[in-house]
């Protein structure tokens, strides 16, 4: 495959994955990214001594990563310290109720046991059938590229399919099982990871929560971006050629076939095929001779978009307690019709939010004595996020953040930075602000999501959450992967029809 050329937009998890994928396989890689440092919405940033991660927080299926690593040769342990977090995590429901959940599954079944009678054996039904669902999802679906429905005619994998619940939404799921109130909320908390309300959600994404029980939640020591410097390596080790500050203003095309990118400097790069991971919205619509788009203006407005949300990362000259590693604030009820947030976007008026402080497992995030605290609240997309609205969110949950812990917190932040829609839109093109994609609806799955290649131009892919196969970061690796490997069987069959005239 010596002398054909790729480039890959986009250092995030999945563009550097393909990339590396690519480079593997015998291509020369060119991988260009807008900013000046790798990792996308995974990027972090420091500040005196304060070092924090600006996107993804939880480490969850580590099979993923482990497989990721294994197709080079390589293991996570070679680049990064992993460390289960026990906790996994803490849900404030309200006024001194606090669930920690154990690391230890016999523990976890006694404490659902305690709050509802028979909830134990529910839960080894429940994680049985979720077990099913994550072998089969995440280790056949999810590797397919779905460009045809014939990948999924198998009488096998048929079968397999309906096993899965696709058709039962994730809330009608968990009710078979729990009566609890609270321990339905906790079981469907993994699904907000996939961007909708668990009514909208099919049941097959149990399979988060055996994710979630099952195999764990971890961290990296020295933080989220390790994984990121650890891929940037191992690209770089590879033969990848990383472009920084090397933002593209045109995909160049010609007689529908890419030709190679134009930076926004004036350089040009040639290429064999072009393989996007930014914002798929942003180079269909911006990066493409528009006869070339693959889907119109309307289409991407008839999607369903995951959240956005309003994130703070804060210096605190103190060190924190009654504070898990990972904090889940239920606090406040769901607002009714919570779906109706994302088709008729709006502030929420009593938001959820989540809490991490990563210096209470890692003393390297944060100068002696003092706490890395990052904050989150889920929003819709496309709104207007003033600095006056981001303030009086701040103010809001920082009331429950102290009201809960028990301790003035405001008083001793030493440093204070907010991120919202449109930070995501300056920093990542993202469409309409989101953070995490499209959401995994049942009518945005698979097939049904973005194609992965370019209808018109015969060597444009996509790659990352807007596409096959969806938000967060393991389906981000894969994505790379997938994508990489339909770059390459195209290829081999161009060169084998080459050969044989």
């Amino acid at each position: 495959m010596t002398g054909n050329h790729a480039v890959v937009i986009g250092s995030g998890f999945a563009g550097l994955s393909a990339a590396t994928h690519l480079a593997a396989g015998g291509y020369k890689v060119t991988l260009v990214e807008k900013n000046a440092n790798p990792g996308g919405r995974a990027r972090k940033f420091e500040h005196e001594g304060f070092v924090f991660d600006m996107g993804p927080s939880w480490y969850w299926m580590p099979d993923v990563f482990e497989k990721y690593f294994a197709a080079f040769g390589k293991k996570p342990s070679d680049y990064y310290d992993l460390i289960r977090l026990d906790p996994s995590y803490a849900v404030v429901f309200g006024e001194n109720e606090v669930w920690e959940i154990p690391a230890n599954l016999e523990e976890f079944k006694k404490m659902l046991e305690n709050i509802e009678p028979g909830a134990g054996v529910q839960l080894d039904e429940f994680l049985q059938q979720a077990a099913y669902k994550y072998q089969v999802g995440i280790h056949d679906l999810v590797t397919k590229p779905s460009r045809s429905l014939f990948e999924f005619t198998s009488p096998s994998l048929l079968k397999d399919i309906l096993r899965m619940d696709v058709f039962q939404s994730m809330s009608k799921h968990v009710r078979k099982f729990f009566k609890s109130e609270k321990i339905i909320r906790l079981m469907e908390f993994p699904v907000l990871f996939l961007g909708e309300t668990a009514e909208n959600i099919p049941a097959l994404y149990s399979l988060m929560n055996y994710a979630d029980i099952a195999l764990g939640t971890w961290y990296p020591k020295k933080g989220m971006h390790e994984i990121i410097q650890a891929m940037v390596s191992l690209a770089e080790e590879k033969g990848v050629r990383i472009q920084y500050e090397a933002e593209v203003e045109e995909i160049e095309i010609d007689n529908a076939q890419a030709t190679g990118v134009r930076l926004i400097n004036g350089e040009r790069i040639p290429a064999d095929v072009v393989v996007a991971g930014a914002d798929y919205h942003h180079v269909d619509k911006h990066l493409v001779n528009p006869n070339y788009s693959n889907y119109s203006e309307e289409y991407w407005d008839k999607r369903v978009l995951a959240p956005s949300c309003l994130l703070f990362y804060l210096g605190v000259d103190k060190k924190l307690e009654n504070l898990n590693h990972h904090n889940l604030f239920f606090d406040e009820p769901l607002e009714p019709h919570a779906d109706a947030i994302y088709k008729h976007p709006r502030w929420p008026e009593k938001p959820l939010f989540y809490a991490c402080v990563p210096s209470l497992t890692d003393s390297t995030v944060a100068p002696k004595g003092k706490e890395n605290l990052f904050l989150l609240i889920p929003l819709a997309p496309d709104l207007e996020d003033s600095e006056e609205t981001r303030e009086k969110y701040y103010q809001m949950i920082m009331d429950r953040l102290e009201h809960h812990s028990k301790q003035e917190i405001r008083s001793h932040v030493v440093y204070k930075r907010s991120y919202a829609h449109s930070d995501f839109k300056s920093d990542y093109h993202a469409f309409k602000g989101n953070a995490y994609g499209l959401a995994n609806t049942l009518l945005q799955t698979a097939i049904l999501k973005p194609s992965l290649k370019n209808k018109k131009v015969s060597n444009l892919y996509y790659t990352g959450q807007l596409t096959v196969p969806g938000p967060g970061v393991p389906p981000s690796l894969i994505s790379g992967q997938v994508v990489a490997n339909e770059v390459m069987k195209e290829f081999s069959k161009k060169f084998d029809k080459t050969l044989t005239q």
